[in-house]
């Protein structure tokens, strides 16, 4: 199977890899108490990793390898597996409830396939003209402050007969660039601006916007059951100023519980958001947002007239809880082709530029595993050793590159325009088989690794640069290495 370790007698779990894990794991996760220092320079690459997310592995290198669930999923687990995926998918499901603007018209329309369905930032210019566009717009006023006639999301669809509250158009600036040894990349900078907006125009001096590509939905289970002493200790503890590094986390309060924040671009939200998905991007009323997100609007007026009823929920909280099991059910790729001399070399060098600082190779989740938006426990995700690939901390990714760099100037609780979660990179060596495109970072504007690493300032400037003076052949090794994961 091209190199994809499916033999548990494969030089996947014996002793020595046993102890070499662990021992990284305690390193480099600093959850021992004893940890007072750590030596960046001292880590050793550890052996394979191929196992991903422990017993919720799965060895599939198909355009559904993020939407299989797990081999534990069986019985009443699976039926509700089963119904989750079917409301994440199915747009004759969700249709009733619609709208009247939404940014999705449902789950699997940004995320296909679990993954990250193409967005028409690069071939429609934005929002297009076409039909859907498959991302988040965040809207701002430059203090801080969301419009009254918008709220945070600016949403570019809306159902027949509906006016959508704005569209999106981007324009992109190239500039190029060489390594060292004359090799040439080239890096896209997007600047956006909105048209035909639904109320009154509000002019550029006052508006910062953002946008938001889908994130892949891969170990959605595993982040969600990480014990989060490990990441508090990592934000402690995990500093490194000889590389410019210091991680933090992002407290939020949700539900009344304020809490170390695990998930979104900005760990700005302590769950998966499955209410919050329905309600912003879908406009679909439930339990926790009863009310229209385009309440007070002249869309509501407009959907009333198109036949929208307003009296009920659009989702029960069953249905939203099977979605949320649904996704943290889903099964974590194994690495493939860890035997590979280049891949080998490849991961060698993921060290050397001291990635593995920020991308935190291996975390443990808690002993009963996670507890799902309804109360369900998915014990099965409890004690498992696990490697994302992200420490799941803020860092500044700079300012300085084409003069913005990854600053969108949009807060998300703690984190600053500057600051964003370190992306989980298991996984991401798929994405070009399991949605047909390589774009990375938060708004897509990485058209391939090599952009997305080159884009790297603040923080993730030491490993940019290290990066940037290896030898031709160790940097197409380390893409190597990425695409394995």
């Amino acid at each position: 199977m091209n190199g994809l370790l499916t033999d548990k007698g494969n030089n996947m779990f014996n002793h020595s890899m046993k102890c070499v894990a662990l021992a990284f794991g305690l390193l480099a996760c600093c959850a021992c108490e004893d940890v007072e220092e750590i030596n960046a320079d001292d880590m050793e690459v550890p052996y394979g990793y191929a196992l991903s997310a422990g017993t919720s592995t799965i060895f599939s290198t198909s355009s559904f390898a993020y939407d299989s669930e797990a081999d534990w999923v069986t019985g009443s687990y699976k039926t509700r597996f089963t119904r989750g995926d079917g409301l994440y998918d199915d747009v004759k499901a969700q249709s009733d409830g619609l709208g009247p603007v939404y940014a999705g018209y449902s789950c699997g329309s940004c995320h296909r396939n679990a993954g990250r369905t193409a967005p028409t930032l690069w071939t429609e210019g934005g929002s297009g003209s076409t039909g859907f566009s498959s991302m988040l717009i965040y809207i701002s006023r430059k203090n801080g402050a969301f419009f009254q006639d918008y709220g945070r999301v600016l949403h570019d669809q809306a159902i027949y007969g509906v006016e959508p509250e704005g569209k999106l158009k981007v324009e992109w600036e190239y500039q190029e660039f060489s390594f060292p040894d004359g090799e040439t990349y080239e890096l896209a900078k997007p600047t956006y601006t909105i048209t035909d907006w639904y109320a009154d125009e509000i002019a550029p001096e006052d508006l910062f916007c953002t946008v938001r590509i889908p994130l892949r939905h891969v170990g959605m289970g595993q982040m969600m059951a990480i014990d989060t002493r490990e990441i508090e200790a990592l934000a402690a503890k995990s500093n490194y100023p000889e590389y410019g590094i210091s991680g933090r986390c992002n407290y939020v309060t949700e539900k009344g519980v304020y809490a170390v924040g695990l998930s979104g671009n900005k760990a700005q939200h302590q769950d998966l958001t499955v209410e919050l998905g329905f309600s912003s991007d879908m406009g679909m009323t439930n339990s926790r947002y009863p009310e229209e997100i385009c309440e007070g609007q002249a869309q509501v007026n407009q959907g009333s007239m198109m036949g929208l009823a307003y009296d009920k929920l659009d989702v029960s909280t069953e249905d939203m809880e099977n979605v949320d099991l649904y996704m943290q059910c889903l099964g974590v790729p194994a690495r493939r082709n860890v035997n590979d001399p280049q891949v080998v070399r490849g991961e060698e060098m993921f060290y050397e530029a001291k990635c593995h600082l920020c991308h935190v190779t291996t975390l443990h989740t808690r002993p009963r595993g996670s507890v799902l938006l309804a109360g369900t426990q998915l014990p099965w995700l409890g004690g498992q050793t696990i490697h994302p690939y992200s420490d799941f901390l803020l860092h500044d990714m700079g300012s300085e590159i084409m003069g913005v760099g990854l600053n969108d100037n949009y807060v998300s609780g703690l984190a600053r325009g500057n600051e964003w979660r370190t992306t989980p990179l298991w996984g991401i060596g798929l994405q070009e088989r399991v949605n047909g495109h390589t774009y990375f970072l938060h708004d897509g504007r990485a058209r391939n690794f090599v952009e997305a690493i080159m884009w790297h300032g603040g923080e993730g400037e030491a490993s940019k640069n290290l990066f940037k003076n290896m030898p031709k052949e160790d940097r197409e090794a380390l893409v190597a290495f990425l695409k394995s994961l």
